[in-house]
């Protein structure tokens, strides 16, 4: 099969959609996995309507079982992923000494614990794959105020590095993308510069991770 498969989980109309944009621009077949089939079928439009072929599949990354189910889905209709980009994070606002040790853990689910989920999921039907993570600066800078998404970033980041390690040798690139910004259309932290940014980090494939900010 030549044809080449993006699957993104965690599916919004901001950085995964532009990255979706762009893949499937560069001739991706493209794979949503969202909670909200109403969504999924908006970007699935949207995309279509560009010339890009793509299918959403309803998944929970709140939930391992929901997540294996839709990447099966995936995989049973096109047989392997090229690239995954896990784009799915949580994050409860308040202090740290505000939140509850369970809010902690539900979000980390989504975060983190979902990412791995995917990862192992694709590993089998990946040949000289790519796996990319959405990070963030509050990995490097946590902010009080959002401690559970912080502690959430620092975990990707963490797994993004040890994954690195591990699945360099089986011909697999891993790499988070630390987005010092906040996201927004019109500023250098555009989603759709993000998405350029990721689609160099697929064609260059060295480091565990990119830092980006304006210099």
């Amino acid at each position: 099969m030549s044809e080449k498969i993006f699957l993104i989980v965690g599916a919004g109309p901001g950085i995964s959609l532009n990255t979706a944009r762009k893949f499937g621009k560069e001739g991706f077949k493209v794979a949503l996995i969202s909670r909200s089939m109403e969504s999924l079928q908006k970007y699935e439009n949207e995309l279509k309507t560009e010339g890009i072929e793509a299918k959403g599949f309803p998944g929970d990354a709140s939930s391992e079982e929901s997540i294996k189910t839709a990447i099966d889905a995936v995989i049973k209709m096109y047989g392997k992923i090229d690239v995954l980009l896990y784009n799915a994070a949580s994050g409860k606002p308040g202090k740290p000494t505000s939140l509850s040790a369970d809010q902690i853990v539900e979000d980390f689910k989504i975060s983190v614990a979902g990412a791995l989920t995917s990862v192992k999921e694709v590993i089998p039907y990946m040949q000289n794959g790519t796996i990319l993570l959405t990070g963030g600066g509050l990995a490097l800078h946590p902010y009080a105020d959002y401690a559970s998404l912080a502690i959430g970033k620092a975990g990707i980041r963490n797994l993004a590095y040890s994954l690195h390690q591990e699945l360099s040798p089986k011909g697999i690139y891993v790499g988070t993308l630390t987005v010092k910004g906040f996201v927004q259309e019109g500023t250098y932290f555009s989603p759709e510069n993000i998405a350029n940014a990721f689609y160099s980090m697929y064609e260059n494939q060295t480091e565990a991770e990119i830092i980006f900010e304006e210099k």
